[in-house]
């Protein structure tokens, strides 16, 4: 979709919900006194480490299928991911009855090549750099006709984003605020679509590494600064803001902010110990925000996404030599 289209609307994200019912979970929000307690503020995490696939792509990537035309998912679809969105794409393509064709970066955990391939998605591999991923992307097109479904500059998986928020603030209308990881943009800018028509006066804020600080950097500029060597444990959060999320973001998230590694490390090991659910460093980086006291939340109602768990649990951070 194009830099000019209409904006994310309460409209396309009801409809989005209509779409995925069934094909997708409404994940739990789970609570712990140990980390409410940590925090001196009440903590409602909505876990989407336990949607469909591991994470919350399955939303945004089965709204886009679904809503295709014959005529467009004919010849099928096509994407480039680090992992997430590319498991995701191929679930909803394989439901859908249509081929996938996925375009990797050779880094890639392991992890997420396999899911991939469970789901029938085809693979091709590309050197890890978004240039390299959007040259790969479009040969693939070229050659099989798939339609293009972008991991995050799509309104259609915006729209599917956004049926996290909806369906939180549904369960728990009285939160404060909501903390979203940030990598291209396409789930901060859902949430904070669904969770401002919900609830205007709620505040959404979304954090994202230090060593991957390009939406931070980009939301106080005004205008894109394109990722530039990230280097983060959190695999999922290693992409450029898309415009179209972006726009979204300028106009209702209320700020961003950053964490170090070792916030990250510290809160995915956390919440595995103390939760007793396995989310990857990506998802984590939401929970890191209050570890590592990014943001004053003494007394609040408290949203956080654990936007997944997809991770080679043979190469887990706290297993590393100091």
């Amino acid at each position: 979709m194009s830099s000019d289209a209409p904006g994310l609307t309460w409209d396309l994200i009801q409809a989005a919900r209509e779409r995925i019912r069934g094909k997708v979970h409404r994940t739990p929000v789970m609570t712990s006194e140990t980390l409410d307690s940590l925090a001196n503020a009440q903590l409602f995490f909505k876990c989407e480490n336990l949607q469909k696939m591991g994470a919350f792509k399955a939303r945004g990537a089965t709204n886009a299928v679904f809503a295709l035309s014959e005529a467009e998912a004919r010849n099928g679809v096509a994407t480039h991911s680090s992992g997430n969105h590319a498991a995701a794409l191929a679930r909803a393509a394989k439901l859908r009855g249509i081929p996938a064709y996925i375009v990797m970066p050779t880094n890639a955990p392991k992890a997420k090549q396999a899911s991939v391939a469970r789901y029938g998605g085809k693979i091709v591999f590309c050197e890890p750099t978004l240039e390299a991923r959007e040259t790969a992307a479009a040969r693939l097109m070229a050659e099989t006709g798939a339609t293009l479904i972008h991991p995050y500059n799509d309104l259609r998986v915006m729209a599917g984003q956004a049926t996290i928020s909806a369906e939180l603030l549904e369960e728990h209308p009285y939160l404060d605020l909501i903390l979203v990881p940030v990598s291209g943009g396409g789930l901060l800018s859902g949430i904070t679509v669904a969770a401002k028509s919900l609830k205007p006066g709620i505040r959404v804020i979304g954090v994202e590494p230090e060593g991957a600080d390009d939406a931070a950097r980009s939301f106080r500029s005004g205008h894109i600064i394109p990722m530039v060597n990230p280097q983060t444990i959190a695999d999922g959060l290693r992409s450029s803001l898309g415009e179209l999320p972006f726009t979204e973001i300028r106009r209702h998230v209320d700020d961003i902010v950053t964490v170090p590694e070792e916030a990250i490390i510290t809160s995915m090991r956390r919440i595995w110990e103390v939760m007793k659910i396995i989310v990857e460093p990506s998802g984590a980086v939401s929970y890191a925000a209050l570890v590592a006291d990014r943001l004053p939340v003494k007394g609040l109602k408290v949203g956080i996404v654990l936007s997944g768990g997809n991770l080679d649990l043979d190469n887990l951070p706290w297993m590393k030599a100091p």
